[in-house]
């Protein structure tokens, strides 16, 4: 798979899931706190959401950097728009702005580290199509 290829697979990828999470690791197995956190914040809030992993090929972190106009990981898209990283995240989550964006009620909780599983999530793979 080429550069642009990659590029096409996440555009579509954001195109396609109202929310979308590009993150180190998994929902279920975060790869950085900042990962953890912004999946934590998503499944808080109980909105089903898509998720990949940028870290098995370095193109991939390369082409979104390059796609959202924003090097930092986790990138969340809500509507094909980037929210920003984990610190917005999470102040969006504290001010209700979160929860307003997803058409959600706010949680009376803090968000919490991933269970064993995430399940209202979908991991997205593009590592099967590299190469």
């Amino acid at each position: 798979m080429n550069n642009q290829e990659i590029r096409d697979f996440l555009q579509n990828a954001i195109n396609e899931n109202r929310v979308m999470l590009f993150m180190k690791g998994t929902p279920d197995e975060p790869r950085c706190g900042f990962s953890m956190r912004t999946s934590a914040a998503l499944n808080a809030m109980g909105v089903q959401y898509a998720a990949m992993d940028i870290l098995p090929d370095p193109r991939i972190r390369e082409e979104l950097s390059a796609l959202s106009a924003s090097p930092p990981i986790p990138q969340p898209f809500i509507d094909n728009k980037l929210v920003g990283g984990c610190h917005i995240v999470m102040e969006m989550y504290e001010a209700g702005e979160l929860a307003e964006a997803l058409g959600v009620e706010q949680p009376q909780e803090e968000p919490q580290a991933p269970e064993a599983e995430a399940p209202q999530s979908a991991p997205l793979g593009l590592e099967n199509r590299l190469s």
